[in-house]
């Protein structure tokens, strides 16, 4: 096994992924998610900053994503950092591909945004906290195309960070709407 400081980390945006790649990222998060990983969650990953681990036969075996969102916090517009199709191929996991990963992304986020946010599936949940993202404890909701609604089934698992001094417990934060998981 190769150690992840071994492995580079290449930030690119989706613009300018090579040919090819799309085909090895569709392979990478079909097989780290074990199937669950479809055209829309894909095309939520898109449009951002990516950053790519490959192989010594230039396989990608590791990727994360942050795209813009605009999210409100309480009603004031936050610009957002939000993280997308992070996955290491089953093959590399526990080399510490995930944390190089997120702390390039991490990069990102502290540099471009005022703040950070993803939906954490429960195989990425300790990897996450153990970086120091958050579970928002306040309402969640989405702006969708009916006004406001809250999104209950999403609490515990939206993580957050660079919050500043805001208190998560009292406040509420909205995402805008898109079509599949909105969080």
């Amino acid at each position: 096994m190769t150690a992840a400081s071994e492995r580079r980390v290449r930030l690119c945006h989706t613009a300018h992924l090579e040919p090819g790649r799309m085909p090895q990222l569709m392979r990478l998060l079909d097989a780290a998610f074990d199937g669950d990983f479809d055209d829309t969650d894909l095309d939520h990953a898109l449009g951002g900053m990516h950053a790519l681990i490959v192989d010594e036969s230039d396989e990608l075996i590791g990727h994360a994503a942050v795209v813009a969102r605009s999210v409100l916090v309480d009603d004031q517009p936050r610009r957002c950092g939000y993280v997308e199709a992070v996955a290491v191929s089953p093959t590399h996991q526990r080399e510490g591909l995930g944390g190089a990963l997120m702390a390039a992304i991490e990069e990102v986020i502290d540099n471009a945004y005022d703040l950070g946010a993803l939906g954490a599936s429960d195989a990425g949940m300790r990897l996450y906290e153990s970086r120091g993202w958050i579970p928002w404890v306040g309402t969640l909701g989405v702006l969708s195309p009916d006004g406001w609604a809250p999104t209950p089934d999403d609490e515990g698992a939206v993580l957050v960070r660079n919050i500043g001094g805001l208190d998560s417990a009292v406040a509420r934060l909205s995402c805008d709407w898109r079509a599949g998981d909105v969080w």
